[in-house]
């Protein structure tokens, strides 16, 4: 490359938690640049998960790390291409991309959801995701199934 890579700029943990996972997961789940009311959004979610769970020695943080890890995908189909063909090549991920991709699939899937609001909508999912159910964690499933599929491509590696 012809520039050099930009450097990782500190992000601040949150206010409730002092985890810097739940800032990142909330500048993700941001719209707009509304970071406090995506805040409320996620720590609602996270009063709901403290009310809804059945597993008591569990806090809401740790159940939603739970959820985090259990629909974090550990390959990907890439695309590329060798002579006129397109094939599907599975791959490792990187550590910070697995959880980038484990928090975007939560909150698409929690948006596309059908409950009142968004907290009540992310806490479901987040709930689901805990217990290896759930939309998210079935993403995960089919991209592993993908890669298995596509097993017989990986000598394309780049």
């Amino acid at each position: 490359m012809r520039k050099r890579q930009a450097k990782k700029r500190p992000i601040l943990p949150d206010p409730r938690f002092k985890d810097q996972l739940v800032t990142r997961f909330v500048n993700m789940m941001m719209l707009h640049g509304k970071k406090s009311t995506a805040f409320k959004l996620f720590y609602d979610a996270m009063d709901i998960v403290e009310e809804k769970n059945q597993d008591e020695e569990k806090t809401a943080l740790e159940v939603w790390k739970d959820a985090l890890s259990n629909v974090m995908p550990h390959v990907e189909v890439r695309s590329r291409r060798v002579g006129g063909a397109t094939f599907q090549i599975p791959m490792q991920i990187r550590p910070d991309r697995k959880i980038s991709t484990a928090m975007k699939w939560l909150i698409s899937y929690s948006r596309k959801r059908n409950e009142k609001s968004f907290s009540v909508r992310l806490a479901s999912e987040i709930l689901a995701a805990a217990k290896e159910e759930g939309a998210a964690v079935k993403k995960k499933v089919d991209t592993h199934k993908m890669a298995e599929a596509n097993k017989a491509f990986s000598h394309f590696r780049f």
